[in-house]
């Protein structure tokens, strides 16, 4: 099963290659791309492979992995990513390379990513944005995610304190269930009304 390539009307997702270093610098080297996200914008391009072996390759190796490469149809170039992580949380997360911003591709991403994780049979994914970056937000209501609570946390490895947006989508029949690890373990958390 591993990561199945997946099409949609303009894009294809895909695994991240040893092809893919000079497309994969340009969107972790951005600061403004990074700046929301848990690690510091790239270098340089030994950098770059170090992270895909990290990020990527370790993935890839294990039974089921939702990491992919966001390339449009018509070049198979990387300009984002998008993934769904295995572990408790079932994270989901993106990003994408500014001059793709604003066109609708994040969502179109992670529509079809929620189809397929749904498919496979995962009871629910998680996302967390930093309040500040409302506009990640948007693409977790666009994709039917619904804000759960907000907590704060010592950021690493940047250390900055950070109030996060808790949003949960229910992939199965359990409508009540909500992920708590983040409300447990903050010692601020709360729920915002004004979402």
């Amino acid at each position: 099963m591993n990561t199945p390539t997946i099409e949609t009307k303009r894009l294809r997702l895909r695994k991240f290659t040893e092809d893919d270093m000079e497309a994969l610098y340009k969107i972790y080297s951005d600061e403004e791309v990074n700046k929301f996200l848990p690690w510091f914008a790239l270098k340089n391009m030994e950098e770059a492979y170090q992270f895909f072996l990290e990020r990527y390759a370790a993935k890839y190796s294990e039974p089921q992995a939702y990491a992919y490469a966001i390339c449009l149809k018509n070049d198979n170039y990387p300009i984002g990513y998008i993934k769904v992580d295995m572990e408790e949380h079932h994270d989901f997360g993106y990003g994408l390379r500014k001059e793709f911003w604003h066109q609708g591709i994040a969502t179109e991403a992670g529509e079809a990513i929620i189809t397929q994780v749904q498919k496979d049979g995962l009871p629910y994914i998680t996302a967390t944005h930093d309040r500040n970056n409302p506009r990640s937000g948007g693409v977790m209501k666009n994709v039917g995610m619904q804000y759960q609570y907000s907590y704060e946390e010592q950021w690493q490895p940047k250390d900055i304190l950070v109030t996060f947006r808790m949003y949960q989508l229910n992939l199965d029949k359990n409508t009540e269930r909500v992920y708590k690890k983040y409300w447990d373990t903050s010692s601020v958390h709360f729920i915002e009304t004004d979402i």
